[in-house]
Protein backbone atom coordinates (compact mmCIF):
# COMPACT_ATOMS: atom_id res chain seq x y z
CA UNK A 1 0.00 0.00 0.00
CA UNK A 2 1.50 3.33 -1.14
CA UNK A 3 0.72 6.28 1.13
CA UNK A 4 0.56 9.59 -0.75
CA UNK A 5 -0.74 13.13 -0.43
CA UNK A 6 -2.20 13.11 -3.92
CA UNK A 7 -2.94 10.59 -6.64
CA UNK A 8 -3.25 11.97 -10.17
CA UNK A 9 -5.13 9.82 -12.66
CA UNK A 10 -3.85 10.78 -16.11
CA UNK A 11 -0.40 11.82 -17.32
CA UNK A 12 -1.36 14.16 -20.13
CA UNK A 13 -0.23 17.81 -20.16
CA UNK A 14 -2.77 18.88 -17.52
CA UNK A 15 -1.97 15.93 -15.27
CA UNK A 16 1.74 16.75 -15.54
CA UNK A 17 1.16 20.41 -14.72
CA UNK A 18 -0.94 19.28 -11.75
CA UNK A 19 2.23 17.69 -10.37
CA UNK A 20 3.95 21.07 -10.63
CA UNK A 21 1.22 23.08 -8.93
CA UNK A 22 0.94 20.53 -6.12
CA UNK A 23 4.71 20.51 -5.75
CA UNK A 24 4.80 24.26 -5.17
CA UNK A 25 2.49 23.63 -2.20
CA UNK A 26 4.72 20.77 -0.96
CA UNK A 27 2.09 18.17 -1.82
CA UNK A 28 3.68 14.90 -2.96
CA UNK A 29 2.05 13.08 -5.86
CA UNK A 30 1.90 9.73 -7.60
CA UNK A 31 0.60 9.50 -11.17
CA UNK A 32 -1.29 6.63 -12.81
CA UNK A 33 -1.92 6.37 -16.55
CA UNK A 34 -3.25 3.59 -18.78
CA UNK A 35 -0.74 4.46 -21.51
CA UNK A 36 2.83 3.19 -21.54
CA UNK A 37 4.38 6.68 -21.49
CA UNK A 38 3.42 10.15 -20.22
CA UNK A 39 1.85 12.61 -22.62
CA UNK A 40 -1.76 11.61 -23.15
CA UNK A 41 -3.44 12.92 -26.30
CA UNK A 42 -0.40 15.03 -27.21
CA UNK A 43 1.74 11.93 -27.68
CA UNK A 44 -0.97 9.56 -28.92
CA UNK A 45 -2.71 11.85 -31.41
CA UNK A 46 -0.39 14.64 -32.53
CA UNK A 47 3.20 14.21 -31.28
CA UNK A 48 4.69 16.05 -34.25
CA UNK A 49 1.93 18.56 -35.01
CA UNK A 50 2.44 22.16 -33.89
CA UNK A 51 0.48 23.74 -31.04
CA UNK A 52 0.24 27.54 -31.13
CA UNK A 53 -1.88 28.53 -28.10
CA UNK A 54 0.38 27.73 -25.15
CA UNK A 55 1.09 31.08 -23.42
CA UNK A 56 4.56 32.48 -24.20
CA UNK A 57 5.35 29.48 -26.43
CA UNK A 58 4.74 30.61 -30.03
CA UNK A 59 5.05 27.09 -31.40
CA UNK A 60 5.50 23.66 -29.85
CA UNK A 61 4.83 20.15 -31.01
CA UNK A 62 2.91 17.82 -28.73
CA UNK A 63 6.11 15.93 -27.99
CA UNK A 64 8.05 19.10 -27.19
CA UNK A 65 5.33 20.30 -24.84
CA UNK A 66 5.33 17.01 -22.93
CA UNK A 67 9.13 16.97 -22.74
CA UNK A 68 9.10 20.52 -21.33
CA UNK A 69 6.47 19.64 -18.73
CA UNK A 70 8.42 16.57 -17.64
CA UNK A 71 11.51 18.76 -17.24
CA UNK A 72 9.51 21.32 -15.27
CA UNK A 73 8.22 18.78 -12.73
CA UNK A 74 11.58 17.05 -12.15
CA UNK A 75 12.24 18.86 -8.82
CA UNK A 76 9.13 17.33 -7.28
CA UNK A 77 10.01 13.67 -7.86
CA UNK A 78 6.56 12.38 -8.76
CA UNK A 79 6.34 8.61 -9.15
CA UNK A 80 4.69 7.31 -12.33
CA UNK A 81 2.70 4.07 -12.54
CA UNK A 82 2.18 3.55 -16.28
CA UNK A 83 0.33 0.95 -18.31
CA UNK A 84 -2.37 0.52 -15.68
CA UNK A 85 -5.88 1.79 -15.13
CA UNK A 86 -7.51 2.81 -11.85
CA UNK A 87 -10.25 0.29 -11.16
CA UNK A 88 -11.29 1.01 -7.56
CA UNK A 89 -11.71 4.27 -5.65
CA UNK A 90 -13.20 3.94 -2.18
CA UNK A 91 -13.35 6.53 0.58
CA UNK A 92 -12.14 5.23 3.94
CA UNK A 93 -13.43 6.18 7.40
CA UNK A 94 -10.47 8.51 7.97
CA UNK A 95 -11.29 10.49 4.82
CA UNK A 96 -8.49 9.07 2.68
CA UNK A 97 -9.09 7.20 -0.57
CA UNK A 98 -8.26 3.55 -1.12
CA UNK A 99 -7.30 3.25 -4.78
CA UNK A 100 -6.44 0.12 -6.76
CA UNK A 101 -5.23 -0.32 -10.33
CA UNK A 102 -5.59 -3.04 -12.94
CA UNK A 103 -2.07 -4.23 -12.07
CA UNK A 104 -2.84 -4.54 -8.37
CA UNK A 105 -1.04 -1.37 -7.27
CA UNK A 106 -2.75 0.03 -4.17
CA UNK A 107 -2.71 3.54 -2.73
CA UNK A 108 -3.98 5.43 0.29
CA UNK A 109 -4.34 9.00 -0.93
CA UNK A 110 -5.47 12.10 0.90
CA UNK A 111 -6.69 13.58 -2.39
CA UNK A 112 -7.38 12.30 -5.91
CA UNK A 113 -7.11 14.29 -9.15
CA UNK A 114 -8.87 13.04 -12.25
CA UNK A 115 -6.90 14.36 -15.23
CA UNK A 116 -7.74 11.60 -17.67
CA UNK A 117 -8.73 13.74 -20.65
CA UNK A 118 -12.01 12.44 -22.01
CA UNK A 119 -11.19 8.94 -20.85
CA UNK A 120 -9.34 6.23 -22.71
CA UNK A 121 -9.42 6.56 -26.48
CA UNK A 122 -10.48 3.72 -28.77
CA UNK A 123 -10.10 4.19 -32.53
CA UNK A 124 -13.24 3.88 -34.63
CA UNK A 125 -12.53 0.85 -36.76
CA UNK A 126 -12.98 -0.12 -40.37
CA UNK A 127 -15.30 -3.12 -40.32
CA UNK A 128 -13.91 -5.52 -42.92
CA UNK A 129 -13.64 -9.23 -42.22
CA UNK A 130 -10.08 -10.37 -41.61
CA UNK A 131 -8.58 -6.90 -41.31
CA UNK A 132 -8.01 -6.74 -37.54
CA UNK A 133 -5.20 -9.30 -37.57
CA UNK A 134 -2.96 -6.81 -39.40
CA UNK A 135 -3.25 -4.14 -36.71
CA UNK A 136 0.17 -2.90 -35.69
CA UNK A 137 1.92 -4.47 -38.68
CA UNK A 138 0.08 -3.12 -41.74
CA UNK A 139 -3.05 -1.53 -40.25
CA UNK A 140 -2.61 1.66 -38.21
CA UNK A 141 -4.97 4.14 -36.55
CA UNK A 142 -2.31 6.68 -35.63
CA UNK A 143 1.24 7.45 -36.68
CA UNK A 144 3.93 7.22 -34.01
CA UNK A 145 7.01 6.95 -36.25
CA UNK A 146 6.49 8.66 -39.62
CA UNK A 147 9.85 7.41 -40.92
CA UNK A 148 8.51 3.83 -40.75
CA UNK A 149 6.22 4.61 -43.72
CA UNK A 150 8.86 6.19 -45.98
CA UNK A 151 9.12 4.56 -49.41
CA UNK A 152 5.92 2.53 -48.99
CA UNK A 153 2.64 2.31 -50.86
CA UNK A 154 0.10 3.89 -48.53
CA UNK A 155 -3.68 3.88 -48.55
CA UNK A 156 -5.04 6.49 -46.12
CA UNK A 157 -8.74 6.31 -45.25
CA UNK A 158 -10.76 9.19 -43.82
CA UNK A 159 -12.09 12.67 -44.46
CA UNK A 160 -10.95 14.65 -41.43
CA UNK A 161 -7.87 16.64 -40.52
CA UNK A 162 -5.79 13.62 -39.48
CA UNK A 163 -6.32 11.82 -42.79
CA UNK A 164 -5.60 14.94 -44.84
CA UNK A 165 -2.59 15.99 -42.76
CA UNK A 166 -0.87 12.61 -42.99
CA UNK A 167 -1.69 12.22 -46.68
CA UNK A 168 -0.03 15.59 -47.35
CA UNK A 169 2.90 14.72 -45.11
CA UNK A 170 3.71 11.46 -46.89
CA UNK A 171 2.99 12.78 -50.41
CA UNK A 172 5.34 15.75 -50.28
CA UNK A 173 9.11 15.75 -50.61
CA UNK A 174 10.91 15.02 -47.35
CA UNK A 175 12.58 12.23 -45.40
CA UNK A 176 9.22 10.50 -44.81
CA UNK A 177 8.01 10.63 -48.43
CA UNK A 178 6.10 7.50 -49.42
CA UNK A 179 6.40 5.70 -52.74
CA UNK A 180 2.70 6.38 -53.35
CA UNK A 181 -0.21 7.88 -51.41
CA UNK A 182 -3.87 7.16 -52.12
CA UNK A 183 -6.43 9.03 -50.04
CA UNK A 184 -9.73 7.17 -49.81
CA UNK A 185 -12.99 8.67 -48.56
CA UNK A 186 -16.59 7.61 -48.96
CA UNK A 187 -17.55 10.94 -50.56
CA UNK A 188 -15.96 13.93 -52.25
CA UNK A 189 -16.33 16.17 -49.24
CA UNK A 190 -14.17 16.66 -46.16
CA UNK A 191 -14.33 17.84 -42.56
CA UNK A 192 -10.86 19.34 -42.63
CA UNK A 193 -9.10 22.67 -42.93
CA UNK A 194 -9.84 24.31 -46.32
CA UNK A 195 -6.13 24.94 -46.89
CA UNK A 196 -5.39 21.23 -46.47
CA UNK A 197 -8.16 20.28 -48.90
CA UNK A 198 -6.84 22.75 -51.48
CA UNK A 199 -3.29 21.45 -51.08
CA UNK A 200 -4.47 17.84 -51.44
CA UNK A 201 -6.28 18.64 -54.69
CA UNK A 202 -3.23 20.47 -56.00
CA UNK A 203 -1.02 17.45 -55.27
CA UNK A 204 -3.52 15.21 -57.05
CA UNK A 205 -3.47 17.51 -60.08
CA UNK A 206 0.34 17.30 -60.02
CA UNK A 207 0.05 13.47 -59.82
CA UNK A 208 1.96 13.40 -56.53
CA UNK A 209 -0.92 11.56 -54.84
CA UNK A 210 -4.34 10.19 -55.71
CA UNK A 211 -7.82 10.66 -54.26
CA UNK A 212 -10.47 7.95 -54.66
CA UNK A 213 -14.14 8.13 -53.66
CA UNK A 214 -15.26 4.77 -52.34
CA UNK A 215 -15.26 2.30 -49.48
CA UNK A 216 -13.16 -0.76 -48.67
CA UNK A 217 -15.26 -3.88 -49.15
CA UNK A 218 -12.63 -6.61 -49.17
CA UNK A 219 -8.98 -7.61 -48.92
CA UNK A 220 -6.35 -9.40 -50.94
CA UNK A 221 -3.75 -11.39 -49.02
CA UNK A 222 -0.67 -13.44 -49.84
CA UNK A 223 1.43 -15.58 -47.50
CA UNK A 224 0.13 -13.89 -44.37
CA UNK A 225 0.46 -10.33 -45.64
CA UNK A 226 -2.09 -7.78 -46.72
CA UNK A 227 -1.27 -6.96 -50.36
CA UNK A 228 -4.29 -4.91 -51.49
CA UNK A 229 -7.75 -3.66 -50.61
CA UNK A 230 -10.87 -3.91 -52.73
CA UNK A 231 -12.50 -0.49 -53.09
CA UNK A 232 -16.09 -0.15 -54.28
CA UNK A 233 -16.90 3.27 -55.69
CA UNK A 234 -20.16 5.14 -56.13
CA UNK A 235 -20.43 3.62 -59.59
CA UNK A 236 -20.66 0.16 -57.94
CA UNK A 237 -17.41 -0.88 -59.62
CA UNK A 238 -14.88 -2.60 -57.34
CA UNK A 239 -11.20 -1.91 -57.94
CA UNK A 240 -8.13 -3.54 -56.43
CA UNK A 241 -5.72 -1.07 -54.81
CA UNK A 242 -2.25 -2.44 -53.89
CA UNK A 243 -0.66 -1.31 -50.63
CA UNK A 244 2.07 -1.87 -48.07
CA UNK A 245 0.24 -0.15 -45.21
CA UNK A 246 -3.33 0.93 -44.49
CA UNK A 247 -3.83 4.03 -42.31
CA UNK A 248 -7.40 4.47 -41.07
CA UNK A 249 -8.44 7.80 -39.52
CA UNK A 250 -12.11 7.57 -38.59
CA UNK A 251 -11.56 9.46 -35.37
CA UNK A 252 -11.41 8.27 -31.80
CA UNK A 253 -14.23 7.22 -29.54
CA UNK A 254 -13.64 8.25 -25.91
CA UNK A 255 -14.53 5.74 -23.21
CA UNK A 256 -14.93 7.15 -19.71
CA UNK A 257 -14.23 3.69 -18.31
CA UNK A 258 -14.16 2.94 -14.55
CA UNK A 259 -14.42 6.65 -13.66
CA UNK A 260 -18.13 6.29 -14.43
CA UNK A 261 -18.45 3.97 -11.41
CA UNK A 262 -16.73 6.19 -8.84
CA UNK A 263 -19.96 7.81 -7.64
CA UNK A 264 -19.14 11.23 -9.11
CA UNK A 265 -21.84 13.48 -10.53
CA UNK A 266 -21.67 13.24 -14.32
CA UNK A 267 -23.15 15.26 -17.14
CA UNK A 268 -22.91 13.80 -20.65
CA UNK A 269 -20.11 11.49 -19.57
CA UNK A 270 -18.10 14.38 -18.08
CA UNK A 271 -17.35 15.02 -14.41
CA UNK A 272 -19.20 17.98 -12.88
CA UNK A 273 -16.98 20.36 -10.87
CA UNK A 274 -17.23 23.73 -9.18
CA UNK A 275 -15.17 26.61 -10.54
CA UNK A 276 -13.63 27.66 -7.23
CA UNK A 277 -11.59 24.54 -6.56
CA UNK A 278 -12.53 22.22 -9.46
CA UNK A 279 -13.73 19.76 -6.86
CA UNK A 280 -16.20 17.04 -7.80
CA UNK A 281 -19.33 16.01 -5.94
CA UNK A 282 -17.09 13.84 -3.73
CA UNK A 283 -15.04 16.01 -1.34
CA UNK A 284 -11.33 15.40 -1.86
CA UNK A 285 -11.65 14.32 -5.49
CA UNK A 286 -10.85 16.97 -8.08
CA UNK A 287 -11.19 16.88 -11.88
CA UNK A 288 -9.14 18.97 -14.31
CA UNK A 289 -8.79 19.11 -18.08
CA UNK A 290 -11.09 17.69 -20.73
CA UNK A 291 -12.72 15.20 -18.35
CA UNK A 292 -14.61 17.89 -16.42
CA UNK A 293 -17.53 20.15 -17.19
CA UNK A 294 -18.86 23.45 -15.82
CA UNK A 295 -20.62 26.51 -17.27
CA UNK A 296 -18.42 28.10 -19.91
CA UNK A 297 -16.03 25.14 -20.13
CA UNK A 298 -13.49 25.33 -22.97
CA UNK A 299 -11.51 22.20 -23.84
CA UNK A 300 -8.11 23.83 -24.19
CA UNK A 301 -4.78 22.84 -22.66
CA UNK A 302 -4.27 26.35 -21.30
CA UNK A 303 -7.67 26.19 -19.54
CA UNK A 304 -6.60 22.91 -17.95
CA UNK A 305 -3.46 24.57 -16.59
CA UNK A 306 -5.61 27.21 -14.85
CA UNK A 307 -7.88 24.49 -13.44
CA UNK A 308 -4.88 22.56 -12.08
CA UNK A 309 -3.68 25.65 -10.21
CA UNK A 310 -6.98 26.23 -8.40
CA UNK A 311 -7.42 22.51 -7.76
CA UNK A 312 -4.03 22.37 -6.02
CA UNK A 313 -5.03 25.19 -3.66
CA UNK A 314 -8.37 23.48 -3.13
CA UNK A 315 -6.63 20.25 -2.14
CA UNK A 316 -4.15 21.82 0.29
CA UNK A 317 -6.54 21.90 3.31
CA UNK A 318 -7.07 18.13 2.98
CA UNK A 319 -3.32 17.51 3.02
CA UNK A 320 -2.38 20.18 5.57
CA UNK A 321 -5.54 20.83 7.63
CA UNK A 322 -3.72 22.95 10.22
CA UNK A 323 -1.57 24.95 7.81
CA UNK A 324 -2.40 28.37 6.41
CA UNK A 325 -1.73 28.32 2.67
CA UNK A 326 -0.31 31.54 1.29
CA UNK A 327 0.06 32.54 -2.34
CA UNK A 328 3.74 32.87 -3.20
CA UNK A 329 5.44 33.88 -6.43
CA UNK A 330 8.14 31.83 -8.10
CA UNK A 331 9.92 35.06 -9.08
CA UNK A 332 10.56 36.17 -5.51
CA UNK A 333 9.96 33.38 -2.97
CA UNK A 334 13.14 31.84 -1.50
CA UNK A 335 11.01 28.94 -0.28
CA UNK A 336 9.77 28.16 -3.79
CA UNK A 337 13.29 28.60 -5.16
CA UNK A 338 14.46 25.94 -2.72
CA UNK A 339 11.67 23.58 -3.76
CA UNK A 340 12.54 24.14 -7.41
CA UNK A 341 16.25 23.69 -6.79
CA UNK A 342 17.15 27.10 -8.19
CA UNK A 343 19.27 29.86 -6.73
CA UNK A 344 17.46 32.88 -5.30
CA UNK A 345 18.46 36.09 -7.06
CA UNK A 346 20.13 38.84 -5.00
CA UNK A 347 18.73 42.32 -5.48
CA UNK A 348 21.21 45.12 -4.86
CA UNK A 349 20.06 48.66 -4.19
Amino acid sequence: MIDTDALIVGAGPVGLFQVFELGLLEIKAHVVDSLAAPGGQCIELYPDKPIYDIPAVPRSTGRELVDSLLKQIEPFGATFHLGQEVTVVRKEADGRFHVETSKGTRFLAKTVFVAGGVGSFQPRRLKVDGLDKYEGTQLFHHVKTPAAFAGKQLVIVGGGDSALDWALHFAQDGPDKAESVILLHRRDGFQAAPASIAKMRALCDAMQMQFIVGQITGLEEHEGRLTAVKVTGGDAVTRVVPLDALLVFFGLSPKLGPIADWGLDLERKQVVVDTEKFETSVPGIFAVGDVNTYPGKKKLILSGFHEATLAAFGAAPYVFPDKRIQLQYTTASPKLHKLLGVESPSFDD
